[in-house]
């Protein structure tokens, strides 16, 4: 289990969540007959870091991507019970798909900017969203929202380059960068950190936590050093159900489940 001491200078001990942004209902999902979540019932706080953990294939991933319905891409994705972004729930057949595709962002696992500029990267979406935008505003939406994620000043003076010349950690950043130009109320992050430096990840660290003053995030994560430094929330999952979810404090330093207490030290 992590060293409590460690765990004292990462966790927060804020448990007033405050509103709820997303709330599942008794979610089920099957890709075809295998059931990959099972009875799920969780209220995920409003503009905190929601971080999800367990062993691979454990439904993490499938939970995180049903919240902005990507699995519907999937041949033979099932699920029942409802997913609440408010009071609307985003599986009603009549709500609008695009909506909820502008009001939750998504990150993935692997940064994938597009093949064209720096400035194109978040110009793109801007005009698919917002075709009257005047040259200007976009400008200054662009700059602000690399701003905001810290990489105006290293990039300023390359935004007509190709996005594929910077590093890892910097087009990863872009990504998130270019997730928030249409403002999102929710940004999913699915293991942004995996594939990057301890100085990447600290400072995608570093930048979520200012995020979550104005947006609410929800991490998938393996590591759990991770969860600690950054979660305000925790929700453990195992074999499609979640087995125990609360505040970082009570999660790693008081786990309730037998099974959360030999995850965390490791036994599996």
């Amino acid at each position: 289990m992590l060293a409590e001491h460690l765990l004292r200078e990462y966790i927060r001990e804020d448990v007033e969540w405050g509103p709820t942004a997303v709330a599942t209902d008794h979610v089920n999902v099957w890709y075809g007959r295998n059931q990959a979540l099972k009875n799920i019932n969780l209220q995920i706080p409003a503009k905190r870091i929601t971080a999800f953990i367990g062993p691979s294939g454990c439904g993490k991933t499938t939970l995180l991507r049903s919240i902005n319905r990507m699995n519907d891409l999937i041949p033979r994705f099932r699920l029942n019970g409802s997913i609440h972004l408010g009071s609307e729930d985003i599986y009603n057949e009549k709500y609008p798909v695009a909506q909820l595709r502008r009001k939750v962002g998504m990150v993935f696992q692997e940064a994938n900017p597009f093949p064209r500029s720096i400035y194109d990267n978040l110009k793109l979406p801007l005009l698919e969203n917002y075709a009257h935008l005047r040259p200007a505003a976009v400008r200054r939406i662009v700059i602000d929202k690399l701003r905001d994620v810290g990489l105006y000043d290293e990039i300023k003076q390359r935004l007509a380059e190709s996005a594929f010349r910077l590093s890892g950690g910097q087009q990863q950043r872009l990504c998130i960068a270019r997730a928030l130009t249409i403002e999102p109320e929710i940004l999913l992050l699915d293991e942004p950190c995996s594939a990057l430096d301890p100085i990447s990840t600290s400072k995608i660290e570093s930048l979520l936590r200012r995020l979550k003053e104005k947006y609410t995030i929800v991490i998938v994560t393996h590591n759990l050093q991770q969860a600690a430094r950054i979660a305000d929330y925790v929700v453990f999952f195992y074999q499609g159900e979640i087995v125990e979810s609360g505040s970082a404090a009570d999660f790693f330093i008081n786990p309730r489940e037998k099974l959360t207490a030999n995850y965390l030290r490791g036994a599996f």
